[in-house]
């Protein structure tokens, strides 16, 4: 990948945090205030936790993105709730996943229709992200959720992707979703310099069986983990160049899994921009 493309795409970052008791001081740290950062939300937690750290990022100054996933929300009432109170606190921008609470809070058993009550209440979001699934899905047909995204496009600003360590794999999502004509622009889901463990760890919680077999079957990626530096997204994005900078690919950014090594991640990112003259 050329330089300017590069610098480009990490100059466009997002932070994807988990809120754990140490994330806002972390996030305090060593978050520069032009890098978003977006919160997760746990079927075992609830949106609480989620919530109440937005909203202390956001009164410090952060563009802050919480995830509201659709199954963890009781009934409108309980999402028009959140809605006023994420907007009290000034966020403008909120990511709507499915989510995996099983079984559901209530009657959401996906985003469309969580995304349909929000443009009837008036769309308070002026930003609103859905997912997209450059692998498959465990549970989903590959089929079915590209037609999602085009279901969703109507309600949505932006897509950001799962994450995925096989280029091949990425640049075909891209160039497939492009084709059945949803045009949101994508953020690129990529896992940050974690180390191997953490990371194998989460990807087999959150779904990625693909990418677990794609490592097993790359010895030299377990070495790269392995290192004392932990894993380096550089080969990924680097194998991924023309994918990511095509035009026609619309990829707006990065979307950065950080699993709560944020300093490591921020370092990385600076480190990274300074070799390449950023």
């Amino acid at each position: 990948m050329g330089s300017a493309g590069l610098r480009a795409l990490l100059d466009s970052v997002r932070y994807e945090v988990l809120p754990a008791k140490a994330t806002e001081d972390k996030v305090l740290a060593h978050v520069p205030r032009e890098v978003v950062v977006t919160v997760t939300a746990s079927p075992v937690k609830g949106l609480e936790p989620t919530l109440d750290l937005t909203s202390r990022l956001a009164a410090h100054g952060h563009r802050v993105v919480p995830h509201v996933p659709a199954r963890l929300l009781r009934d409108d009432a309980h999402l028009k709730e959140v809605a006023d109170r994420l907007r009290e606190a000034g966020v403008e921008d909120v990511f709507v996943p499915a989510g995996d609470a099983d079984p559901p809070a209530g009657a959401y058993d996906g985003a469309l229709p969580v995304l349909r009550r929000l443009s009837e209440l008036g769309s308070p979001f002026a930003r609103v992200g859905i997912t997209g699934y450059p692998e498959s899905h465990p549970l989903i047909h590959d089929d079915i959720t590209i037609q999602a995204m085009w279901d969703k496009r109507e309600h949505a600003t932006y897509i950001v992707s799962n994450l995925c360590f096989d280029p091949r794999v990425l640049g075909d999502w891209l160039a497939r979703t492009r084709r059945r004509g949803v045009r949101l622009p994508v953020h690129v889901g990529v896992a940050g310099p974690v180390q191997r463990a953490r990371l194998l760890s989460m990807a087999a919680k959150i779904g990625v069986g693909e990418s677990t077999r794609f490592l097993t079957r790359h010895a030299a990626w377990f070495l790269r983990f392995a290192a004392p530096g932990g894993y380096s997204p550089e080969r990924l994005l680097a194998r991924s160049a023309e994918a990511l900078t095509a035009p026609s690919a619309g990829v707006a950014g990065l979307h950065l899994f950080t699993f709560n090594q944020i300093a490591e991640t921020e370092r990385w990112r600076r480190a990274l921009l300074d070799r390449l003259g950023g």
